[in-house]
Formats: structure tokens, C-alpha cells, sequence
């Protein structure tokens, strides 16, 4: 082959990878500007931040900023709910998925599909704004569907709900699985959809039932897809879904003992003292304690299966 040919082959080879790089680079520019020019803000968690100065002016102050959510005496039980709920949401959250997009894979009727597919995933796409104003609806105690409709016509009286906090871990709950099981869902229908369809013949012929094909092929084959929303998960648990623990509950302060996590408490708190850099040093603590949490879970998984694990 002649110099002359292996250029040309090279520049098309080029000429066909330079259209890919341009496609990607709005998605490029957006993580850059979203994800990590952001980043010069972890600086005021380590200062007194005065807006006149500027961030880098300001003065340092260590981990000051770090003091108030310990010294507060509200962490326990802030992180307690923040963590706790998120395993729950993360166990039962899992669970739900898998069940919904075992029993979606098995509809063979193309208008049911398509029913089923658009009423789970459209509460995913509903605004967190829109979500409160239903569960206000259903839990109301004046104008309520459930107390004005079930509870008072058969005992006569009502629930204030957004005053009793001993319905507040089922509600959230709820909530949760309703809003968010169908972006789950899809994910692991589209893992189900790339088995192979020769495992469930082969099995078939061997007399397999629906419930052994299940157990069998599609939860086995399903564990990588488990394993990866697990750690992603894990690296969110300190974390949580504002809309739900701030606008759902309505911000009650009856409440505050079981619907208050770490960022609405944060949120609160930056409301009311307008303290800024306290708000950022909890966003740091947070995404320290992700990160260690996805090191530590990923280090575990690579022990006892290294082809499962995601680094």
C-alpha cells in the first residue's frame, strides 16, 4: 500500500470521527458549565464569605462553617431520616421496579402497552409542585378526598394529617414509589429486553415455568443493572429529593421530626439566617461522604464479584 492511500484512509477515517466529536460537544460544554465550573463555589464552604470582597477576598475561616450542623444538636436525627429514608427508597425502589418491568415485559397487547407504559411514567415527569398539590388534595382535612370521602363518613371524624407525624414515613413512601418507579423501570425493561430470547426457548423445552424462567435467567441476568443503580444510589444517601421532603409535607413544622432531611434543614436554615457559606459546607459534607461511599461500596463489590463492579 502506497504512502499516498494510507493518508487518504486516514483523513476519511477522520473525516467520519470529527462529525461525532461535534455532536458531543454540546453535551461537553453543558457538563463543563453545569457540573464543574460550579466547582470554584466549594471554596466558600471554607470561608466567611462577604459579598463586597468577593469569594476569594473573604476571609478563611477552616472549618467554621462545618461547626454549626454539629453543634446545632438537630444532625442525629436529620442525618437518621436523611439515610433511612433513602434506604428504604433505595430497597423498595428496587424491588418495585424489577416487579413492574418483569410483569411490563410480559403484556403482549400493543394498546395496553401502551396505556400501562404512559400511565407509569407519566407522575416521573410531573413538577414535585404539581405532586403537592395532589397529595394536598387526597389529605386535606377540611377538603380532602380521603378524610371528606372514607374517614368521616365511616367514624365521623377526621385526620389532620399534615399535623400527626405518624403517617409521614408511609406518605413519603408512597410518594416516592408512585413518582419515580417508572424511570426505574425503564431502565431495567431495557436490560430485560437485551436477554437473549434462546435462554427462555432452551428453557422452555426443559419444562420450565414462567416463575422458573424468572428466578433463573431474568433475576441473574439483572444483577449487574442492580449492582450499578446500587452504588449510584449509595452515593446518594445523604442526599435527598427536595421537592419531596419540602413541598409534599408543605414544610409543617408538626412534622419536622420525621419529613426533615439534611437539605431542607440546610434550606431552612439559610432562610432564616441567610448564611451562605454554611449552606455550601453541607453540600461539601455531602458530597464527601457520596464519594467515600461509592469508593467503599465499589472496593466491596470488586471483592466479591470484580466483573460486576463499575470501576
Amino acid at each position: 500500500m502506497s504512502i499516498l492511500t494510507k493518508k487518504k484512509g486516514k483523513h476519511i477515517r477522520w473525516g467520519r470521527v470529527i462529525m461525532a466529536y461535534i455532536m458531543l460537544l454540546p453535551g461537553l460544554l453543558y457538563l463543563l458549565i453545569n457540573n464543574y465550573l460550579p466547582m470554584y463555589g466549594i471554596t466558600i464552604a471554607f470561608r466567611q464569605l462577604d459579598f463586597k470582597k468577593g469569594i476569594l477576598k473573604s476571609p478563611f475561616c477552616g472549618l467554621k462553617n462545618f461547626k454549626f450542623l454539629f453543634v446545632s444538636g438537630s444532625l442525629g436525627p436529620i442525618m437518621r431520616n436523611t439515610i433511612l429514608y433513602n434506604l428504604v427508597f433505595m430497597v423498595l425502589g428496587t424491588i418495585f421496579a424489577i416487579a413492574v418491568a418483569i410483569l411490563f415485559n410480559e403484556l403482549q397487547n400493543k394498546v395496553a402497552k401502551k396505556f400501562y407504559q404512559t400511565s407509569i411514567l407519566f407522575p416521573y415527569l410531573m413538577s414535585m409542585v404539581v405532586v403537592s398539590s395532589l397529595v394536598f388534595n387526597f389529605l386535606s382535612a377540611d377538603s380532602g378526598f380521603i378524610n371528606n370521602s372514607i374517614i368521616e363518613p365511616l367514624t365521623g371524624n377526621t385526620i389532620s394529617f399534615y399535623q400527626e407525624k405518624k403517617w409521614w414515613p408511609f406518605i413519603l413512601t408512597i410518594v416516592y414509589l408512585w413518582k419515580g418507579i417508572g424511570f426505574s423501570m425503564v431502565l431495567y425493561l431495557s436490560t430485560i429486553l437485551g436477554i437473549s430470547k434462546d435462554y427462555y426457548e432452551a428453557a422452555r423445552v426443559d419444562g420450565a415455568t414462567k416463575w422458573q424462567q424468572i428466578t433463573n435467567i431474568t433475576l441473574p441476568l439483572l444483577k449487574p443493572m442492580v449492582i450499578t443503580m446500587s452504588i449510584l444510589n449509595i452515593s446518594k444517601i445523604c442526599t435527598s429529593d427536595f421537592g419531596l421532603f419540602y413541598q409534599v409535607p408543605r414544610n409543617s413544622g408538626a412534622i419536622y421530626s420525621v419529613t426533615q432531611t439534611l437539605d431542607t434543614y440546610v434550606y431552612n436554615a439559610l432562610m432564616n439566617q441567610n448564611n451562605i457559606s454554611m449552606s455550601s459546607a453541607a453540600s461539601v459534607m455531602q458530597a464527601f461522604i457520596g464519594f467515600v461511599l461509592v469508593i467503599g461500596s465499589n472496593m466491596i463489590i470488586r471483592r466479591i464479584s470484580a466483573e460486576d463492579a463499575i470501576f
